[in-house]
C-alpha cells in the first residue's frame, strides 16, 4: 500500500537556491555515512536544496571513530586508495585533496606476516623494490611482475574510464573502441578467478596471497572475485599507500564541512522510518514525495517533503524496512542469492609503550586460505581458528591517535556476515565468541610479530562484532563493507541505483553501483548527481 503524504510537512533551512541550469530540487538523503555525506555536498553545490537524515549521534556510518582514555580509533576504513577518485571529488566542490586534508606517504606500505615463515616482507611505494622482492622470493618473478603490473594498470584505466562512473544506461560504454578492443581480453578477466589469474603467473604461495588479498577490499576471496581485479595491485604495488592525519575521521569531517559550506543541512540523531510516496494526478507510477522520520533523543515525528529520495544506508534496509512491498524493486526474496560479503570482529587496542615490530598496515597470512576463505563464505560458515588477520597501527605516522609512548592498534579479523556472532563491547564484555576471537587474534599477532607480552600491555580495550554492524547501520546480516564483489554482483550486474518502482528514489553507498570502499561511495554519489542532470556518459563529470 502505497504511503500517503500527511497534511503538514515538515521542511527545515532555506528556500530552494536555483540550479546552474536554472532548474532545482528538494532533496532528502538518507544515511550519514560518507556516500551520503557526499551525495549531500554534491547536490547542494549545484544548487539543490539538501537535509540529510542520519539516525546515528555522529556523521560517518561505518567511517566513524571511538575514543578511550586518550587513544582516538578508527572504527572503518583505514586504507587510503585510488587517490584520484578523491582528488576529483573534491575539485567538484571547489577545493582538492592537498587543500582539505594532511595526506602522508606510508613507507613500507605494508608488511605481511606468513604462517611457517620466520621472515615478514615489506611492500614499499617504490615499484623496483616491490619487483626485487618478487625475484627474490621466486626466480623470475620480477619479469612477470613487470607484465602483471602492466595489465592491472590497463585494465583499472580502463575501469575509470569506462565502467566506474557509469550508470550503464546508455550502450555508449560498452561500444566505445576502448572496450570493443578489449572484449576477448574482459571476457577472460570476467569468466575466471583472482586465484586463478595470479596462479597462472606465480608458483611462490607468498606472492599469490599478496596479490590475491586485494579481494578481501572488495567483500570477497580470491577464488570468488573475477581476475578483472587484478587492477587492484596497481594501488598497492604500483603506487602510494596514503593516511590524512587525524585519521579517516578526519576526511568525514571535511566532507561534512564542504557539505554544510554548500548549504546542505546535516541532521543528526534523525532516523528516516520510511519513505513517503504520492500517486500522481493522471494515474502511473507513484513517486516521491518525502520522508518520514523520528528523532532518537526524545522521539518527535514528521516528516521531510522531498522531489528527490536518495538512500544512501543499507540497500536491504532502504528497500524492505521503509518501502512498502509493493513498491520494492529489490524485496526480501531477491535476496537470498546474494552475498553480503563479509562479517568482521574488530578490537581496538590502546597498548602502552611502543611497538617497533609493527608498520602503519600489517597483513598476517595462514597458509591455508582454501579453508580461510572456505569458514567465512563456505555453507558451513564458522569463524576461522586461525585466521588471516589484517593490523593497523596509526600510531606509527599520526602522534594525536594515542597517548604519548603508546600505541594504536586496531584489528580485523574477517567472520561470516552473522549476526548470531554477536556483539562487541569495552574491556572483553562483548559477547564470547566476538572476544574469544579477538583473544585469539590478539594472541596471534604477539607470536608472529614476537611481542610476547602485548596482551600484558593493554591499557583500553574496546570490541565489536557482526551484530553491531546490524544494529547501528542496519547492516544486512550484519556485513562489514557491502555486498560482495562476485561477477554476479559487479558493474552492472550490481543492484542499479535508481527505484524501478517509485520515482524519484535513488541510491548510493556500498550496496549499489559501483562497489564497496570509500572511493567507490565518492563514485556513487557522483552517479546520483549524473542521475539528476542527465549526464549519460561513461566519464567523470567535467571530463
Amino acid at each position: 500500500m502505497t504511503l500517503r503524504l500527511p497534511e503538514r510537512i515538515t521542511r527545515r533551512g532555506p528556500a530552494l537556491h536555483p540550479a546552474e541550469d536554472g532548474s532545482s530540487a528538494s532533496v532528502v538523503v538518507i544515511g550519514g555515512g560518507i556516500a551520503g555525506l557526499a551525495t549531500a555536498a554534491l547536490l547542494a553545490s549545484r544548487g539543490h536544496s539538501v537535509d540529510l537524515l542520519e539516525k546515528n549521534d555522529d556523521l560517518g556510518g561505518r567511517v566513524g571513530s571511538v575514543e578511550r582514555d586518550g587513544f582516538r580509533f578508527d572504527t572503518g576504513a583505514s586504507w587510503y586508495l585510488m587517490p584520484e577518485v578523491f582528488e576529483h571529488f573534491f575539485e567538484l566542490l571547489g577545493t582538492s585533496a592537498d587543500a582539505e586534508l594532511d595526506l602522508r606517504v606510508l613507507d613500507p606500505s605494508y608488511r605481511v606476516f606468513f604462517e611457517g615463515h620466520p621472515e615478514p616482507i615489506d611492500l614499499r611505494p617504490d615499484r623496483e623494490h616491490n619487483r626485487a622482492l618478487f625475484e627474490s622470493l621466486e626466480p623470475g618473478a620480477g619479469e612477470r611482475f613487470d607484465a602483471y603490473l602492466r595489465s592491472a594498470e590497463d585494465t583499472y584505466d580502463m575501469a575509470l574510464r569506462r565502467f566506474l562512473y557509469t550508470n550503464f544506461d546508455s550502450p555508449s560504454s560498452f561500444l566505445h573502441p576502448d572496450v570493443v578492443r578489449r572484449t576477448p581480453r574482459l571476457g577472460r578477466l570476467l569468466t575466471r578467478s583472482l586465484e586463478s589469474h595470479v596462479a597462472a603467473s606465480f608458483s611462490d604461495n607468498r606472492l599469490r596471497q599478496v596479490l590475491g588479498y586485494p579481494a578481501v577490499f572488495l567483500g570477497s576471496s580470491p577464488s570468488r572475485a573475477p581476475s578483472m581485479y587484478h587492477l587492484m595491485s596497481r594501488l598497492d604495488l604500483g603506487d602510494r599507500v596514503l593516511y590524512p592525519q587525524g585519521g579517516f575521521t578526519q576526511l568525514i569531517e571535511v566532507i561534512a564541512s564542504l557539505a554544510r559550506r554548500h548549504g546542505a543541512r546535516l541532521h543528526t540523531g534523525t532516523a528516516a522510518t520510511g519513505i513517503v510516496t504520492a500517486d500522481p494526478a493522471g494515474g502511473g507510477r507513484p513517486g516521491v514525495a518525502g520522508v518520514a522520520y523520528r528523532e532518537e533523543h526524545g522521539g518527535a515525528t514528521g516528516t521531510f517533503a522531498a522531489d528527490v529520495v536518495v538512500g544512501a544506508a543499507d540497500l536491504h534496509h532502504l528497500e524492505t524496512a521503509l518501502l512498502p512491498e509493493p513498491l520494492q524493486t529489490h524485496p526480501e526474496p531477491s535476496w537470498r542469492g546474494r552475498s553480503p560479503g563479509p562479517g568482521a570482529v574488530l578490537a581496538m587496542l590502546g597498548v602502552e609503550g611502543r611497538l617497533p615490530e609493527l608498520p602503519h598496515h600489517s597483513l598476517f597470512f595462514t597458509s591455508d586460505w582454501r579453508q580461510n576463505f572456505g569458514d567465512i563464505f563456505g555453507k558451513d560458515a564458522r569463524v576461522p581458528d586461525p585466521a588471516s588477520i589484517y593490523v593497523c597501527k596509526p600510531s606509527e605516522t599520526d602522534p594525536s591517535v594515542a597517548p604519548e609512548g603508546c600505541e594504536n592498534l586496531f584489528v580485523l579479523v574477517p567472520v561470516p556476515a552473522d549476526t548470531a556472532i554477536g556483539a562487541g563491547s569495552d574491556e572483553g564484555a562483548g559477547s564470547e565468541l566476538v572476544e574469544r576471537t579477538a583473544d585469539a587474534a590478539i594472541d596471534q599477532v604477539a607470536g608472529w610479530a614476537g611481542i610476547p607480552d602485548l596482551r600484558d600491555r593493554i591499557r583500553v580495550r574496546h570490541t565489536v562484532g557482526p551484530d553491531d554492524f546490524a544494529t547501528r547501520y542496519n547492516a544486512w546480516r550484519g556485513g562489514a563493507l557491502g555486498l560482495e564483489h562476485t561477477l554476479r554482483q559487479s558493474a552492472f550486474f550490481r543492484p542499479g541505483n535508481v527505484s524501478g518502482k517509485v520515482d524519484g528514489l535513488l541510491y548510493a553507498g556500498a550496496s549499489t553501483v559501483p562497489g564497496v570502499g570509500l572511493p567507490m561511495c565518492l563514485i556513487s554519489a557522483e552517479l546520483v548527481l549524473k542521475r539528476l542532470s542527465g549526464d549519460r556518459s561513461s566519464l567523470p563529470v567535467g571530463r
